[in-house]
């Protein structure tokens, strides 16, 4: 029963993740055309930089756990290939001067939050891809 729970909350995690990552890559590319509106919308929190080094924490720590319980399943580290480098240019994007060079950071955290976006794919793909039949090696 605990490991159906986990196989479940392991599935959501990685679709959760992939969509929140790629909102997130969305939002990094599109916020520097943005910025003038948001306010007007009520949405300003959006651009602020503390809710976005917030999020890039949740979407790290999400994908991580997600992708370790994965792991647990296909013992393959083709996911974390991904994710890596997208949690590390995240962090540089965050690290950067943002408003010294916002197209540079606009960049970063795009290509991190598609990385990391990609990284949720390739281990729900891993996960839950596998079908058990007679050619199964296992």
């Amino acid at each position: 029963m605990e490991r159906r729970i986990a196989t479940r909350f392991a599935r959501y995690a990685d679709r959760f993740g992939a969509t929140a990552s790629f909102v997130c890559a969305l939002h990094c590319a599109a916020l520097p055309l943005l910025l003038a509106v948001l306010p007007a919308l009520g949405l300003g929190f959006l651009a602020d930089h503390s809710f976005e080094r917030g999020f890039i924490a949740f979407a790290s720590a999400l994908a991580l756990v997600s992708l370790a319980f994965g792991f647990r399943r296909h013992r393959r580290l083709r996911a974390f290939g991904f994710l890596v480098p997208g949690v590390l240019l995240l962090v540089a994007g965050i690290v950067i001067d943002i408003d010294g060079a916002p197209l540079v950071h606009a960049l970063f955290v795009s290509l991190g939050g598609m990385l990391v976006a990609l990284s949720h794919l390739t281990n729900l793909r891993l996960a839950h891809g596998h079908v058990h039949d007679a050619a199964c090696g296992h």
